[in-house]
């Protein structure tokens, strides 16, 4: 009998951002489908509850405390995910901040660097770390980054937003083609509208429902949930020969 291919039993997944939203989404399914999961978070409060959850499954469950933006933060909590773990199949990414400039031409210098600290920076020292480990070990790997529709489509007050989630983009692409010798597939996740604490209070204002909603095909706000099977497709065998693309979970928005 073949293995199933969404069968992650063994695999063992690291997710930055995993205790809230989209993050907590992806750790919840890829637990559920046998996987190992390292959560990472700057509040340990939301750390406590995320684990909590996710260790309903019967999965092995770590959560340690990691500000992203912070180079020898990733640095220490990469070593301690190791240390429990002893490796890592697949790493997402996900860590990410909102943008708050009213507009471009008032956006101040310290707001710029705090979006890029996150966003990018701490995706670049995130995945780094992960790259290293899977290339110096050679048993390949899946890096994943969840990007924005942003990257692709103009906003209008959020061009610091968007140029982290679209340098994430090119960031995947080009390490899908340098490390695929080492076994190393790179994708990018660009979510559309989705309800989650951070988007949750905008997305519930009358205009927003009355003009933006009826724009997405699918006639409904994406939920985190809806980024479980993807989760567990990129870390799978079944995505073995899948590398540099952007899976695009939108409800069809981008199209209408």
């Amino acid at each position: 009998m073949t293995h199933p291919p969404f069968d992650l039993t063994g695999k063992k997944v690291l997710v930055t951002g995993g205790n809230s939203g989209i993050g907590l989404a992806m750790a919840d399914a890829l637990a559920g489908a046998g996987a190992n999961v390292c959560i990472w978070g700057s509040s340990e409060q939301k750390n406590s509850r995320a684990s909590e959850k996710l260790k309903r499954h019967g999965a092995e469950i770590l959560s340690l405390q990691c500000d992203v933006s912070v180079e020898k933060e990733v640095e220490n909590a990469f070593s301690k995910t190791l240390t429990t773990f002893g490796q890592i199949d697949a790493c997402f990414a996900n860590a990410g901040v909102s943008g708050k400039a009213n507009s471009f031409v008032e956006m101040t210098t310290d707001e710029w660097r705090r979006v890029m600290s996150v966003n990018l920076d701490g995706a670049f020292f995130t995945l780094r770390a992960a790259a290293r480990h899977m290339c110096a070990h050679d048993n390949g790997g899946s890096l994943v980054a969840t990007a924005s529709l942003a990257a692709v489509e103009g906003q209008a007050s959020g061009q610091h937003y968007a140029a982290t989630k679209g340098g994430l983009i090119s960031m995947m692409r080009s390490l899908a083609v340098g490390l695929a010798r080492h076994h190393v597939r790179a994708n990018s996740i660009l979510p559309g509208w989705i309800d989650t604490d951070m988007t949750h209070e905008w997305l519930q204002r009358d205009t927003i429902n009355k003009h933006l909603l009826r724009r997405i095909p699918a006639r409904r706000w994406g939920q985190p949930i809806d980024f479980g099977p993807i989760a567990i497709y990129l870390v799978s065998d079944a995505s073995a020969y899948h590398t540099g693309d952007t899976f695009v979970i939108d409800g069809g928005y981008s199209l209408f």
